[in-house]
Protein backbone atom coordinates (compact mmCIF):
# COMPACT_ATOMS: atom_id res chain seq x y z
CA UNK A 1 0.00 0.00 0.00
CA UNK A 2 1.63 2.88 -1.43
CA UNK A 3 0.55 6.85 -0.75
CA UNK A 4 0.93 8.99 -3.24
CA UNK A 5 1.20 12.67 -1.82
CA UNK A 6 0.10 15.87 -4.61
CA UNK A 7 4.31 16.27 -5.53
CA UNK A 8 4.64 12.47 -6.01
CA UNK A 9 1.03 12.48 -8.60
CA UNK A 10 1.97 15.25 -10.28
CA UNK A 11 5.99 14.21 -11.37
CA UNK A 12 4.01 10.76 -12.33
CA UNK A 13 1.43 12.49 -14.07
CA UNK A 14 3.54 15.50 -16.02
CA UNK A 15 6.72 12.87 -16.60
CA UNK A 16 6.11 10.01 -18.82
CA UNK A 17 9.75 8.69 -17.71
CA UNK A 18 10.57 7.91 -13.76
CA UNK A 19 9.95 6.53 -10.81
CA UNK A 20 6.41 8.42 -10.27
CA UNK A 21 5.20 7.46 -13.83
CA UNK A 22 6.95 3.66 -13.05
CA UNK A 23 4.76 3.47 -9.66
CA UNK A 24 1.67 4.81 -11.25
CA UNK A 25 2.14 1.32 -13.80
CA UNK A 26 2.87 -0.69 -11.29
CA UNK A 27 -1.01 0.53 -9.54
CA UNK A 28 -2.06 -0.52 -13.04
CA UNK A 29 -0.60 -3.11 -13.50
CA UNK A 30 -2.35 -4.14 -9.94
CA UNK A 31 1.23 -5.06 -8.66
CA UNK A 32 0.91 -2.03 -5.79
CA UNK A 33 -2.45 -0.69 -4.32
CA UNK A 34 -2.08 3.00 -4.61
CA UNK A 35 -3.72 5.43 -2.06
CA UNK A 36 -4.60 8.59 -2.45
CA UNK A 37 -7.07 11.37 0.03
CA UNK A 38 -9.62 13.55 -1.37
CA UNK A 39 -6.98 16.49 -0.46
CA UNK A 40 -4.64 14.97 -2.96
CA UNK A 41 -7.14 14.69 -5.74
CA UNK A 42 -8.30 18.33 -4.65
CA UNK A 43 -4.58 19.44 -4.67
CA UNK A 44 -3.47 17.54 -8.11
CA UNK A 45 -6.31 19.12 -9.87
CA UNK A 46 -5.68 22.60 -9.12
CA UNK A 47 -1.99 22.13 -10.03
CA UNK A 48 -3.21 20.89 -13.29
CA UNK A 49 -5.33 23.30 -14.03
CA UNK A 50 -3.05 26.10 -13.00
CA UNK A 51 -0.03 24.61 -15.21
CA UNK A 52 -1.66 23.07 -18.25
CA UNK A 53 -5.78 22.50 -18.33
CA UNK A 54 -5.47 20.84 -21.48
CA UNK A 55 -3.52 17.55 -19.59
CA UNK A 56 -6.77 16.84 -17.41
CA UNK A 57 -7.93 14.19 -19.67
CA UNK A 58 -4.49 12.49 -19.26
CA UNK A 59 -5.35 12.88 -15.15
CA UNK A 60 -8.43 11.19 -15.33
CA UNK A 61 -6.88 8.35 -17.61
CA UNK A 62 -4.36 8.07 -15.34
CA UNK A 63 -5.65 7.96 -12.03
CA UNK A 64 -8.51 5.52 -13.32
CA UNK A 65 -5.75 3.16 -15.43
CA UNK A 66 -3.61 2.91 -12.09
CA UNK A 67 -6.84 1.99 -9.54
CA UNK A 68 -5.68 4.92 -7.11
CA UNK A 69 -8.13 3.76 -3.74
CA UNK A 70 -9.37 6.99 -2.56
CA UNK A 71 -8.90 6.65 0.97
CA UNK A 72 -10.91 8.88 4.25
CA UNK A 73 -9.75 12.06 5.19
CA UNK A 74 -7.75 11.98 8.64
CA UNK A 75 -10.02 12.27 11.56
CA UNK A 76 -9.06 15.69 13.37
CA UNK A 77 -7.54 13.92 16.65
CA UNK A 78 -4.82 12.71 13.89
CA UNK A 79 -4.59 16.07 12.08
CA UNK A 80 -4.15 17.51 15.25
CA UNK A 81 -1.09 15.13 16.03
CA UNK A 82 0.35 15.61 12.58
CA UNK A 83 0.08 19.36 12.70
CA UNK A 84 2.38 19.28 15.84
CA UNK A 85 5.01 17.02 13.85
CA UNK A 86 5.11 19.22 10.08
CA UNK A 87 4.70 22.74 10.49
CA UNK A 88 3.23 23.36 6.87
CA UNK A 89 -0.63 22.95 7.54
CA UNK A 90 -1.15 21.18 3.77
CA UNK A 91 1.45 18.87 4.36
CA UNK A 92 0.19 18.16 8.03
CA UNK A 93 -3.07 17.65 6.63
CA UNK A 94 -1.86 14.98 3.45
CA UNK A 95 0.54 13.16 6.37
CA UNK A 96 -2.75 12.62 8.58
CA UNK A 97 -4.73 11.54 5.74
CA UNK A 98 -1.55 9.10 4.65
CA UNK A 99 -1.64 8.27 7.94
CA UNK A 100 -5.60 7.21 8.40
CA UNK A 101 -4.73 4.90 5.20
CA UNK A 102 -1.92 2.76 6.69
CA UNK A 103 0.11 2.83 3.59
CA UNK A 104 3.30 0.87 4.00
CA UNK A 105 4.96 3.84 2.63
CA UNK A 106 4.49 7.50 1.74
CA UNK A 107 6.06 9.01 -1.70
CA UNK A 108 6.59 12.00 -1.62
CA UNK A 109 9.06 15.29 -3.32
CA UNK A 110 8.49 17.28 -0.92
CA UNK A 111 12.09 17.83 0.84
CA UNK A 112 10.92 21.30 2.63
CA UNK A 113 8.38 19.73 5.45
CA UNK A 114 8.69 15.83 4.83
CA UNK A 115 11.11 14.99 3.61
CA UNK A 116 13.87 17.00 5.58
CA UNK A 117 11.96 16.60 8.73
CA UNK A 118 14.33 13.86 10.51
CA UNK A 119 12.02 13.93 13.63
CA UNK A 120 9.33 12.18 11.06
CA UNK A 121 11.22 8.72 10.41
CA UNK A 122 11.44 7.76 14.19
CA UNK A 123 7.47 8.41 14.88
CA UNK A 124 5.81 6.93 11.47
CA UNK A 125 4.27 3.61 11.27
CA UNK A 126 5.25 3.48 7.74
CA UNK A 127 8.34 4.42 5.43
CA UNK A 128 8.73 8.35 3.96
CA UNK A 129 10.68 8.93 0.73
CA UNK A 130 10.78 9.93 -2.83
CA UNK A 131 9.63 7.64 -5.42
CA UNK A 132 12.93 6.05 -6.55
CA UNK A 133 13.02 5.41 -2.80
CA UNK A 134 9.84 3.54 -2.99
CA UNK A 135 11.21 1.67 -5.70
CA UNK A 136 13.84 -0.02 -4.47
CA UNK A 137 12.29 -0.69 -1.20
CA UNK A 138 9.93 -2.12 -3.58
CA UNK A 139 12.11 -4.26 -5.53
CA UNK A 140 13.85 -5.37 -1.50
CA UNK A 141 10.39 -6.53 -1.04
CA UNK A 142 10.20 -8.71 -3.77
CA UNK A 143 14.02 -10.32 -3.13
CA UNK A 144 12.89 -10.99 0.58
CA UNK A 145 9.71 -11.71 0.66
Amino acid sequence: RIFLDTSALFAGIWSAQGGARMLLKLGEAEAVQLLVSPQVLGEIEAVIRRKSSGQLPILTVLLDRSRLEIIQSAREELLENCQRLVSHPGDAHILADAWNGEPNYLVTLDRAHLLGNPALASVLPFILGTPGDCLYWYRNALRNP
